[in-house]
Parts: structure tokens; sequence; C-alpha cells
């Protein structure tokens, strides 16, 4: 081979190399969204996630295809919009809530990162939240650390409080944890504790007369989707019967319950726009580590504290992240 031809050969391969990587740099990627809640009560978090890609470069009709989709709370149609965003062959799969489970068992596997409420270990998810080790991994916004201080608070409001109901998905994967967590932390405040196990809304309507009649002073909900759905119900009940109420996140302040304690979701959410990226840029979801949520918020309803009555002291007022008036 003459030196021209040899010269040209290699010009022309180094174009190529060079057009390949221009089109793979520019080339637009699919990630597809499934929410197990309605799109009105996950928007926020839908738009949570996407300005989190937005700070990452991605730009939606450019370097962006995003297909979002909401199951409304029905496992069964949660489980077809799974296959329908399954034959787009997304890149990346987000999942909300339950969804989880659905993108679990989709075959062959999509890459996926959840913001999961349970823990993802005992749900089959992951195997450890170190190494994942399957298809899925995220942000699990389960901590057992933040059990006992919803008690703690409730004590610092009710200095009186030595009962307290607990009110939980007895299904949801770690519920178990949460609950000998908060028994221990109730014991160390000699507070005395009545469990009332729900799996669905049923269930949960058997379970409020018995509260009342475990003469509770105060009540423990549990972050799951069942008692997130049924907040206002049970804001409206415990405010009816005055109980003042703590709950996991922020919804369920803003709701009426006297306070929450809990991961921001909204911070939770953007969160996934960073495993995403990694996934896209050649991560294996096995080999990223689940995380918990680095932001924790404390929310106060000032109107459901004078409703019962109950003073907030410039100390726990001065503590809360925010305080509803």
């Amino acid at each position: 081979m003459n030196r021209r031809r040899f010269l040209l050969l290699a010009g022309s391969a180094l174009a190529s190399a060079r057009s390949l990587a221009w089109a793979q740099s520019t080339r637009a990627h699919r990630v597809a969204w499934l929410a197990a809640g309605s799109k009105a009560d996950t928007e926020a978090y839908f738009d949570a996630f996407r300005g989190g890609l937005r700070d990452l470069g991605y730009q939606e009709g450019r370097r962006l295809v995003l297909d979002a989709l909401f199951g409304d709370y029905a496992r069964d149609r949660t489980e077809r919009l799974a296959l329908e965003l399954a034959a787009l062959q997304p890149e990346v799969l987000v999942t909300q809530g339950g969804a989880a489970r659905q993108a679990e068992r989709l075959s062959p596997a999509i890459p996926t990162v959840f913001v999961y409420s349970g823990d993802p270990v005992v749900a089959g998810l992951a195997t450890s939240f170190a190494r994942p080790g399957r298809h899925l991994t995220g942000v699990c916004l389960l901590s057992l650390d933040l059990v006992g201080k919803r008690i703690e608070i409730l004590k610092e409001i009710v200095p009186n409080l030595s009962r307290v109901a607990i009110i939980a998905n007895s299904g949801h994967p770690g519920e178990s944890r949460e609950l000998e967590a908060s028994k221990a932390a109730a014991e160390q405040l000699g507070i005395r504790v009545s469990y009332h196990p729900v799996r669905n809304p049923a269930e949960l309507d058997a379970a409020l007369p018995a509260v009342v009649a475990s003469r509770a002073e105060g009540a423990v909900v549990f972050p799951d989707p069942i008692t997130l759905t049924h907040r206002s119900v049970l804001a409206t009940f415990f405010l009816k019967n005055r109980i003042p109420s703590a709950g996991g996140w922020a919804p369920y302040a803003e709701s009426g319950f006297l306070v929450s304690y809990g991961p921001n979701l909204l911070d939770a959410y953007r969160r996934a726009a960073y495993f995403v990226d990694r996934i896209i840029k050649g991560a294996k979801p096995a080999d990223l580590p689940i995380e918990m949520p680095a932001t924790i918020d404390m929310v106060i309803n000032r109107r459901t504290a004078t409703a019962l009555n109950l003073f907030l002291s410039s100390t726990i007022a001065f503590r809360a992240n925010r305080v509803i008036d």
C-alpha cells in the first residue's frame, strides 16, 4: 500500500470514528417514568425528577425522550403500563412507589431506578444496599433512625403523652422492623403502644374505632401507599377524636396531621436523576449502591395544633423546616 492510499484510508477511518462518537454523544436517550399512583398525586415528584435531569444537562426534545405513565393505584393497570413502556425499550425505567415491583418482573430486564418507601432487600428488589446485584437500584425512603424520632416529637408537643396508637400496613416490606424500632423508642419514653395493622382500605376503616377504644393520646402512621392515599381521612378522624398525629412525609402534615418527620420526597426524586445519568453513561444498576435520603424535614401544622389546643414552643417551631399556618 502506497503512502497516499494509507493516509486516505486512515483519514477516512478517523472521520468515521469521529462521526460515530458525535452520533453517540448527541443521540436522544429514552427514559421512562412509571408511577403506581395517580398523575395528580405524583406529578410534583415527576417534575422534581425532570428538574434533576435538566440540572445534569438533559433537555427533553434534544438529548432526552421522556415517556410517563401513571397507574392510578390499580395494580393491574400498573402491570399493563409496565409492559407498554417495556415495548418502547427505554434505556432506563424510573418507578414511583409500588411500580418497582412491576419493573422487577419485566423480561427482558430493563435497568430500573426506584424511589421506594419500603425495604428493597426485604421486597426482593435488591440483594443488598451496598451492591444491589440486579437490574434495580435507587433511593430507599425507609429509615429506622427516623421512626422513634416521630414519637419523641409527639411527646415533646404533648408532654403527658402515655399511650400511642400505631397504624401501619403490615404487608409493607420492612414494616416489622419499623414497628420494633417504634416500640423500643416508646418504651424508653414510658409510652405504651397499641398496634393497628392494615392491608387495605376496609381494614383501615375497621382500625379507626379500635384506635379510639385503645384510648390513644397520640397516633403515629407509617408512610406507605395505603395510608398516604387515605391521609385526609386519617387527619379528619384524628382531629375529630382529638388525637395528635405524626406521619412520615410532608403530605401527611399538609393534609392535617399535627406533624410529619421524614425524608424530603422532592429531593429524593431529584436524586433519582443521578442514577439515570450514571446508567446512561455505562454504569450497571447492580453496582450502584442504594441510597438513603440526604434531606430530612419536619413539618408542623399550626392549624391542627390550635384546633387541639396544643402549645407549640418556640424551640420546636424553630426546629421545623416548615410551619403550616
